[in-house]
């Protein structure tokens, strides 16, 4: 009861699923709460008063809330099975690159995703392929962001191989050219073989379910 840990997300929530790939790889037990955001519940607005998301992770009584932050808390309490780079400049570059996936990379495809019309969103889509390639390059020949096991990187970025596709199947616009990007697509595939990963991947057709209706959302502006 002590080490008690409760993660509140929601089922297609990819910022959640980061943390559930987390605990399953460091192979630590928890409670799954899943919120509904259009009715939160009690405990959701107690435990993040600020920004009232999830995902929230609650250790012994004691919430944390914003995925990244949660990551280095989860990695730092429990540290078999390391995630962060031991070396205080890997560490570094690895925070840096997490905020460039969170600042750069997922704001650009969901300006394609959700720009209005073919041309708008292939405007969106040049700076979307130019992140794509800086994280390319990034990858050099490991297969994974931090060497030759799933780390904090891979985690951040795990949402590229499970939903751009469903972007690309509801835009009907191509995002993702594998010859294009063949160690990215490499380390999709990696990533996606991994036994602690993919058996967590929110069901595919009601992904696409979801987002083809937020897309027509964005396309009528209702």
């Amino acid at each position: 009861m002590a080490d008690e840990v409760k993660l509140y997300r929601t089922w297609s929530s990819p910022f959640g699923l980061r943390i559930v790939w987390a605990l399953h790889l460091k192979g630590i037990e928890y409670d799954a709460i899943f919120e509904d955001l259009s009715n939160k519940s009690p405990e959701l607005l107690q435990y993040n008063p600020v920004h009232k998301k999830i995902p929230i992770l609650v250790h012994k009584g004691k919430p944390i809330c914003e995925s990244l932050v949660i990551l280095e808390y989860i990695d730092e309490t429990w540290k078999e099975v390391p995630l962060l780079p031991q070396d205080p400049y890997q560490k570094a570059m690895a925070r840096f690159w997490a905020k460039f996936g969170e600042d750069k990379l997922l704001p650009s495809v969901w300006s394609v995703f959700s720009g209005k019309g073919v041309e708008e969103k292939k405007e969106a889509l040049v700076p979307a392929v130019q992140n794509l390639q800086h994280l390319e390059e990034q990858l050099k020949d490991n297969k994974f962001f931090g060497g030759e096991k799933i780390g904090y990187l891979d985690i951040v970025f795990g949402w590229l191989p499970y939903l751009l596709d469903v972007f690309e199947e509801v835009i009907d616009l191509k995002l993702f050219d594998a010859a294009k990007f063949p160690l990215l697509s490499a380390w999709m595939k990696n990533f996606n073989d991994d036994p602690a990963i993919k058996p967590h991947y929110p069901p595919r057709d009601k992904l696409v379910t979801k987002f083809q209706l937020l897309h027509e959302k964005y396309q009528t502006g209702n």
